[in-house]
């Protein structure tokens, strides 16, 4: 009966909490309690558990709903909850997601946009991003398949410190692609990034410091006496 009340409540527009029972909200003749350094208190009343919780001022938290009888801890729900986001919004700030750069080039490509587009490859590869290499063919172009073939065998020797080819070379209409994996993985590439951040702020940081130096009193004097000095030396020309 129960059920099927819950999920008439559901067809009306409401939700089913996935918060956990607290205090009151827990509707169970007893509970196998947990202290609130992770001991175990043993199935003791709920009115005991209750009463306990308000001695230490902490909250009473159904933390296995399913369990016979249900498994509640003693804890400072609000900081707990609290905590919780804080690491999901870390783990959510530190996920990596993989992004797959492109990279277009024409076969009879000089020599200075080669290095051009090679470094943009290079960067990406160290950022731990894949890199589609797409080489485009025109005209008689289409004809010269080597052409294109190798230019990207030498660009994947060029950067393979940093890269491997992931998917080899392969004809796709017009155009012939590759594409270009990174040895270093996208958490390992922000990582060593914010490093090298860090070591740059602290850099700034140490040369501001060596500017607010403070004088000796010895160099002081010296500078003011030098300073003195120098208007006597102007009059005496004159």
């Amino acid at each position: 009966m129960a059920v099927c009340q819950a999920v008439a409540w559901c067809y009306r527009g409401g939700s089913i909490s996935a918060e956990p029972r607290i205090n009151d909200r827990i509707r169970v003749p007893e509970v196998r309690l947990v202290g609130p350094s992770g001991e175990q208190v043993g199935i003791v009343p709920l009115a005991k558990a209750l009463e306990l919780a308000q001695e230490y001022d902490l909250d009473l938290v159904e933390v296995a709903a399913t369990a016979r009888p249900p498994v509640c801890k003693l804890m400072d729900y609000g900081k707990f909850k609290y905590e919780s986001a804080m690491k999901a919004r870390e783990a959510r700030k530190n996920q990596a997601h993989t992004v797959i750069k492109e990279m277009k080039l024409r076969p009879k490509i000089d020599p200075h946009d080669y290095d051009t587009k090679k470094g943009h490859v290079v960067r990406f590869l160290k950022q731990g991003d894949k890199v589609k290499i797409t080489i485009m063919f025109r005209g008689r172009e289409q004809s010269r398949p080597e052409l294109g073939f190798r230019l990207l065998q030498r660009l994947a020797s060029d950067v393979e410190e940093l890269g491997f080819i992931e998917s080899n070379p392969k004809q796709d209409g017009r155009n012939m692609i590759m594409v270009l994996g990174p040895h270093k993985k996208k958490t390992e590439a922000m990582a060593e990034a914010r490093e090298a951040q860090a070591a740059r702020k602290a850099e700034r940081q140490g040369y501001a410091s060596d500017d607010h130096v403070d004088e000796s009193p010895d160099a002081a004097k010296a500078r003011a006496e030098a300073n003195a000095e120098a208007p006597a030396e102007s009059s005496s020309d004159a």
